[in-house]
C-alpha cells in the first residue's frame, strides 16, 4: 500500500504491507533509527514520536495510519548542530545512563511542555508515566524537563547573558 507522510519536514513516501508499524517502517523504510523499539507492547514509551504534534507510541500505529500526517522523531528536534531545549536540558542535567529510553523521554518531554508549559514536578512525573527508564529513579529526568519548562539550560542562560550583554 503506497503512504506518503511528512517526517522531519521531508515528504516521504513508501509502498508498506499494511501490517507494518510505524516504528518499523520509520527505523526501515525512512531510515531513521532514533525511535527505538523496546517492547511492541505499548508499555515502555521507547518508540515514541509526534504525530501531528501530538505523543504517540509508534508501536502501537499501523505506517497506514499515519499516511497524510506530520511526523517528527528525535532526529528532527535538533536545529542544524543546535539540539532541541529539551535535548540540550537532558545533557545538562544527567538525565540519562544507557540512553535507550531518552529518545522516547524527551519525545514525551516536548509534547509534555507543549500541552503544560510551566508544569509541577508532579505533573511532569504523572506526564511521563507512560514512558519507562530501567536505569535511572526518573529524578534527572524530572529536573531536566523542569529546567527546560523554566529555560534554565546553560544554553539558554548563555543566550540570556548574551542578550542582557548586548543590551548595553
Amino acid at each position: 500500500m503506497k503512504i506518503s507522510m511528512t517526517v522531519n519536514g521531508e515528504l516521504r513516501e513508501h509502498d508498506v504491507e499494511p501490517r507494518t508499524l510505524l516504528v518499523h517502517h520509520l527505523r526501515d523504510n525512512v531510515g531513521l533509527t532514533g525511535t527505538n523499539i523496546g517492547c511492541d507492547t505499548s508499555s515502555c514509551g521507547a518508540c515514541t514520536v509526534l504525530i501531528d504534534g501530538e505523543s504517540v507510541k509508534s508501536c502501537t500505529v499501523l505506517a497506514v495510519q499515519a499516511d497524510g500526517t506530520d511526523i517528527t522523531t528525535i532526529e528532527g528536534l535538533a536545529d542544524g548542530d543546535r539540539m532541541h531545549p529539551m535535548q540540550e536540558a537532558f545533557r545538562e542535567y544527567h538525565a540519562l545512563q544507557c540512553g535507550y529510553c531518552t529518545p522516547g523521554m524527551v519525545m514525551a518531554a516536548v509534547s509534555l511542555l507543549k500541552e503544560n508549559p510551566n508544569p509541577t514536578e508532579r505533573e511532569v512525573r504523572e506526564g511521563l508515566e507512560g514512558n519507562l527508564c530501567r536505569c535511572t529513579g526518573y529524578h534527572n529526568i524530572v529536573q531536566a524537563v523542569l529546567a527546560a519548562s523554566k529555560g534554565s539550560t546553560a544554553k539558554a542562560s548563555t543566550a540570556k547573558a548574551s542578550t542582557v550583554g548586548a543590551a548595553k
